[in-house]
């Protein structure tokens, strides 16, 4: 552990600060910042120990003593990162509303046309999708119910995408892996929790993939699919992760050879038109 530059990176945040009301009428300040025994208090730890851990005498804050001084820091979500990072704790992800996709993303993804884009979440959520996207997947997301606008949900439970994998065992098996990372890294995530739940109860396959246990994060793939207007053609993915919203990735695909972008063209030429290619 980083224990020095922990302890110079709290102190240094601590003499920023500007003392509340409360605490500036005690008496005039020769120093700035707040004093360790008021961040100690803000923090409801003991005022020697905010002396040690500035100190960087080799403690080990616990997560919730750091979410404490997060807190009385007023830590930026970035600073608190850093300050989790130096003690190797892992912070607690911060809850996110679902369905909530920023707009500049959401812009973004529509500007990514012809090629077919999404946005999605830790929880496979799709959040903003291009007409591309709809039209690969043979869906009108739009008339999608917000609750089953999930990747895995319509992977494992959706009969008109049942076939759509020629590689299915490996697709599912994939997808499996990277959600169990994600159920991992957002262990208080009761939406992500009932999805599972969902899944494992409704779907035999998820059930027997996800006892596997495989952890594996898709950063990049291929897959061949059975598009039942344009016929089989294969695409790469590439899933890109915004600095500013690390719990959500957009996923770009590409055709991964000649007849496969023939067939992504004309995916893109009807992607307007978005009743010619959706499933029965």
């Amino acid at each position: 552990m980083e224990t020095r530059e922990l302890g110079a990176f709290l102190r240094t945040r601590r003499e920023r600060l500007a003392p509340s009301e409360e605490h500036g009428r005690r008496r005039a300040r020769r120093t700035p910042g707040l004093r360790r025994e008021e961040v100690a208090e803000l923090a409801g730890v003991s005022v020697d120990y905010v002396v040690r851990l500035e100190q960087g005498r080799g403690l080990r804050p616990s997560p919730e003593v750091l979410e404490a001084l997060a807190r009385a820091l007023r830590l930026t979500e970035d600073e608190r990162a850093y300050l989790f990072a130096l003690a190797e704790q892992r912070p607690a992800h911060p809850p996110r509303r679902a369905g909530r996709a920023p707009e500049s993303l959401a812009k973004l993804v529509n500007d990514l046309s012809p090629l077919p884009c999404m946005l999605v979440d830790h929880r496979f959520d799709i959040l903003a999708w291009n007409p591309e996207m709809a039209g690969l997947l043979m869906l009108d997301l739009a008339e999608v119910p917000a609750s089953r606008r999930n990747t895995m949900w319509l992977c494992m439970l959706e009969p008109g995408l049942r076939e759509f994998y020629m590689d299915r065992e490996r697709i599912v098996r994939e997808g499996i892996a990277d959600l169990r990372a994600a159920w991992a890294s957002y262990p208080d995530d009761r939406s992500l929790g009932s999805l599972i739940e969902e899944l494992t109860t409704s779907s035999a396959e998820f059930a027997r993939l996800w006892d596997r246990r495989d952890v594996k994060v898709n950063g990049r793939g291929r897959k061949r699919l059975r598009h039942t207007v344009v016929g089989p053609l294969t695409v790469d993915y590439e899933v890109l992760a915004p600095l500013q919203d690390l719990d959500q990735r957009l996923v770009i695909y590409r055709a991964a050879d000649p007849a496969s972008r023939i067939a992504l063209d004309e995916i893109a030429r009807t992607a307007r038109r978005p009743l010619e290619l959706t499933a029965p």
